[in-house]
C-alpha cells in the first residue's frame, strides 16, 4: 500500500490544479498519488492519479487480513477544481470502476470541468482483491447454462476454491464498500461526494445516502435499481418489455417490416426450432480468424439477443440477425455471441457478484410461474438460487430492502427502452426522493448519461442543485435509431 501520511486541509488539498496533475507525485488529503493511464489497451489512453488504499476485509476485525483498494483520480480541466468529489459507481455487481470509465468517459466530460472524479475499484473487483471465478456463467452460448442447476452449483464450488486463500466472501457486500469509501473520504480530508451510481452503481448510491447522508452533496443514480426489487427478479419481464419496444419500431418501418416481417414471431419460430435441434455453426474467430466451431442451441439464441438489447445500436441489428439465423445462416449472431463472453468474462467479478446477491436479494429471490413463458423465463433466479447455499453469506443492515427516503438533491436517468432497469423502476425509486427529477432518453437502452444532452443536464445539476429547475428540453431531440435492414447499416 502507498499510504504517505502528511497533514492537510482537505479543501486546499483537493484544490490540485490539473497542470499539476502531470506531475510525478502529488497528494490529496493523506494519500500521496503517482501519475498513471487508463485503459491501456485503448489506443487514446487517459491521464489520471492512481494509488491504493488499505482497508480491513472485515471491519470488525481491524487486525484481521487487510485488502488494497485500486484507486484513481481523473483531474478536473479547471485550475481551480471544487473542494467536493465526483465518484464514480460501476455496475454488475462484478464490474471495476477503473476499468469501466475509459468505455464513458464521454459521458464525464461537462462534469469534471470543475471537480475532480475519484474512481475506485470496489472490494472484490478489478485491482481490489478480484474475486474471479475460473468458470464464470458467462457464455452466452452455452446452453449448459439454460438447463442445470448442477452445472450452475458446480460452477460456484469452483470459484468459491479459487478464492477462499484470500478472501472471505461474507465481507464483500454493498455496505462494506460503503464503509470502504467513507474511510477513504476521511483520508482525503473528508470532502463531500457527488455519487454517480450506473445500475448495480445505483444500489450502492442509494444505499449510501440512507446510511451517510451529509458526507454526500449530489447524487446521480443512472438505470436505477429500486432499493427493494431483488436483482434477477423482474429481468424475464423488463427484456420482453424492452423487445416489444424494438420490435414494433422494427414493424413500423416500411423497409424493416418488408424484409423481416414480425422479428418477434420469427425470434419465437427460431427458438422453438434450436430447441429441437441446435444449429452446428463454422465461423472464422471474430478476434483470431481461425476457424471455430460453435453449436447454436436455444439459450445461446436468447443469451445474444439480451444482451444485444442493452443498447440501440446493437438493438438495431437484433431484426437482421435474428432473420439470417432463422434462415440457416447464423454465422453473424454465433460471431457476436463470442465478443460478448469474452467481453463479459474480462469485465465481471462472478464472485463478488455472488457475494452482494446472496447476501441482498437472494432471501426475496423466486421463481415465479407467470414468467415462465418469456424469453428468459425462470433462468436468472434459477442460477442465484442454486449458486447461494454454496457461497459463503454475508449480512445486510436493517431496513437494507426498504425504499431510500431524502430531501438531498438526487437525478435519476433512464432509457425509454432499458431491457433490465426500466422507467417504472427509476419512478419508483423517486417516490421517496423528494428532492429529485426524473430524465427518459427516448429511443435509448441501459445506461444514458452519455446521450444527447444528458450529461449537460448532469453537469448543471452538480453544479446548482436544483433538479426541478432543469430545461430538459434538449432531450427532445432524442430519437429512435433506424434498425439496419442490411449489414451496411438501415435503408438510406
Amino acid at each position: 500500500m502507498r499510504n504517505i501520511f502528511v497533514p492537510a486541509l482537505g479543501a486546499l488539498a483537493l484544490a490540485v490544479s490539473a497542470e499539476s496533475a502531470r506531475a510525478d507525485d502529488f497528494r490529496i488529503g493523506q494519500l500521496a498519488f503517482q501519475s498513471c493511464t487508463l485503459g491501456e489497451k485503448r489506443a487514446d489512453t487517459l491521464e489520471a492519479w492512481c494509488t491504493t488504499f488499505e482497508v480491513a476485509e472485515d471491519p470488525a476485525k481491524p487486525d484481521g487480513r487487510r485488502i488494497n483498494l485500486n484507486v484513481a483520480v481523473v483531474p478536473a480541466r479547471s485550475p481551480k477544481p471544487k473542494a467536493d468529489l465526483l465518484v464514480f459507481l460501476a455496475g454488475g455487481p462484478g464490474q471495476a470502476a477503473i476499468e469501466a470509465y475509459p468505455k464513458i468517459e464521454a459521458g464525464f466530460q461537462p462534469l469534471l470541468r470543475d471537480r475532480h472524479l475519484l474512481l475506485v475499484d470496489q472490494r472484490g473487483t478489478g485491482g481490489s482483491n478480484r474475486l474471479a471465478c475460473p468458470q464464470a456463467p458467462e457464455d452466452v452460448l452455452d446452453d449448459a447454462q439454460g438447463s442445470s442447476t448442477d452445472a450452475f452449483r458446480r460452477q460456484a464450488e469452483d470459484c468459491l476454491a479459487a478464492v477462499r486463500d484470500h478472501a472471505d466472501p461474507r465481507h464483500y457486500t454493498t455496505s462494506n464498500a460503503i464503509r470502504d469509501l467513507e474511510t477513504l473520504r476521511a483520508a482525503l480530508g473528508n470532502p463531500q461526494y457527488n455519487l454517480v451510481g450506473g445500475s448495480y452503481g445505483s444500489r450502492v448510491a442509494l444505499s449510501y445516502l440512507r446510511a451517510k447522508p451529509d458526507s454526500l452533496r449530489s447524487v446521480i443514480v443512472d438505470g436505477v435499481v429500486p432499493q427493494d426489487e431483488p436483482l434477477g427478479q423482474s429481468h424475464a419481464r423488463n427484456l420482453d418489455d424492452g423487445l416489444a419496444a424494438i420490435f414494433a419500431a422494427c414493424r413500423e418501418d416500411k423497409t424493416c417490416s418488408a424484409r423481416f416481417g414480425d422479428p418477434a414471431a420469427t425470434l419465437s419460430a427460431l427458438r422453438l426450432k434450436l430447441r429441437e435441434a441446435p444449429m452446428l455453426v463454422t465461423l472464422p474467430d471474430p478476434l483470431t480468424h481461425a476457424p471455430v466451431t460453435r453449436t447454436l442451441g436455444e439459450f445461446g439464441l436468447v443469451g445474444v439477443v439480451r444482451l444485444y438489447s442493452y443498447a440501440p445500436e446493437s438493438a438495431a441489428l437484433l431484426p437482421l440477425l435474428i432473420d439470417e439465423a432463422a434462415k440457416g445462416r447464423a454465422e453473424a449472431l454465433v460471431a457476436q455471441g463470442l465478443i460478448i463472453s469474452r467481453d463479459l468474462g474480462k469485465q465481471l467479478a462472478h464472485g463478488m457478484e455472488l457475494s452482494v446477491i446472496c447476501a441482498e436479494d437472494a432471501p426475496e429471490l423466486r421463481e415465479r410461474p407467470e414468467d415462465e413463458a418469456r424469453l428468459i423465463g425462470n433462468l436468472l433466479p434459477k442460477l442465484i438460487l442454486a449458486q447461494c447455499p454454496v457461497w459463503p453469506t454475508g449480512t445486510r443492515p436493517e431496513g437494507f430492502k426498504q425504499p431510500v427516503v431524502s430531501d438531498k438533491p438526487v437525478l435519476l436517468l433512464s432509457g425509454e427502452w432499458d431491457p433490465v432497469t426500466p422507467p417504472r423502476f427509476a419512478d419508483a425509486a423517486a417516490k421517496t426522493l423528494s428532492n429529485s427529477r426524473h430524465l427518459v432518453a427516448k429511443g435509448r437502452g441501459h445506461i444514458v448519461l452519455q446521450r444527447g444532452c444528458m450529461a449537460k443536464l448532469a453537469a448543471k445539476f452538480v453544479d446548482e442543485l436544483k433538479p426541478a429547475a432543469l430545461d430538459a428540453s434538449c432531450l427532445d431531440v432524442l430519437g429512435r435509431i433506424p434498425p439496419f435492414t442490411s449489414y451496411l447499416g438501415p435503408q438510406p
